[in-house]
């Protein structure tokens, strides 16, 4: 029971984080104008990966998307390819999953092919996790550049007398719909593998491995050998002579000498 509960928090989890991500990257709200030095504006205006807005005093929302790629930074390129990649990742991982759920049985699938299953959807989970995590986090990286490169910029101006007015940009709620997504898939990926341990069969755990002696089968018979002779002049060879024995009856190591 704690493997199957295991296993289907991590899908339901793994499952918001990969929504999420594609919420996330389909929203244009990576990026909001800064209104703290002028929070009464006729124009507000907000980006996303791929398009840009305006929103007017009355209402009238006017979105243009990107036409260009090679007009774009590579920071920025980078990010949507991030992006990307955890929602296939994601979405491969949910259909894999789907086949590893315990409680789902198809055909006569054996509990090793689903564990197997599970850790591969796991892993999938993890990765597409920490590519969310990681997108978001360069495009806030950028965000925070520009922010104080803009600001500094504005002050300089003001000292020199010049009117100098920049929009800044901010975090947009899409960046936090981006990391809280990535976290959910990344917990959920950690759970799967975790259900992946209990799914394993006790006898595929500590199976033992028997060892055959290869070579051909020896029989050995009970008796005597019959190239055994009891007469110890038998054994005498040639040049070889008995050693005296003392006088309890034991002989001693023969020595140099008694080789002729």
């Amino acid at each position: 029971m704690p493997t199957t509960l295991c296993q289907v928090m991590g899908f339901l989890l793994s499952s918001l984080g990969v929504g999420g991500s594609i919420m996330a990257t389909a929203m244009d709200t990576w990026s909001t104008q800064d209104l703290y030095d002028n929070p009464v504006t006729a124009v507000f205006q907000y980006q996303g990966l791929w398009r840009s807005c305006v929103r007017q005093s009355s209402g009238f929302t006017e979105c243009r998307p990107y036409f260009t790629i090679l007009g774009l930074p590579a920071m920025f390129q980078a990010v949507r390819a991030l992006m990307i990649v955890g929602i296939v990742l994601g979405i491969l991982g949910l259909f894999v999953c789907i086949f590893a759920l315990k409680c789902i049985r198809i055909g006569s699938m054996e509990d090793t092919a689903k564990a197997n299953m599970t850790l591969t959807s796991g892993i999938m989970f993890i990765v597409a996790g920490l590519c969310a995590i990681t997108g978001v986090s360069v495009f806030a990286n950028m965000l925070v550049t520009n922010f104080w490169m803009s600001t500094t910029n504005m002050y300089q101006g003001m000292g020199m007398g010049m009117q100098n007015v920049q929009n800044r940009y901010t975090f947009g709620s899409a960046l936090f719909v981006g990391w809280v997504a990535g976290g959910l898939a990344l917990v959920g990926g950690i759970m799967m593998c975790l259900a992946c341990k209990g799914l394993i069969p006790e006898e595929s755990r500590y199976k033992a491995v028997s060892y055959n002696a290869s070579g051909r089968n020896i029989s050995y018979r009970t008796g005597p050998y019959k190239g055994y002779e009891a007469d110890p002049k038998a054994r005498k060879g040639m040049g070889y002579e008995e050693a005296p024995r003392s006088e309890d009856g034991r002989r001693p190591y023969p020595s140099k000498y008694d080789y002729v």
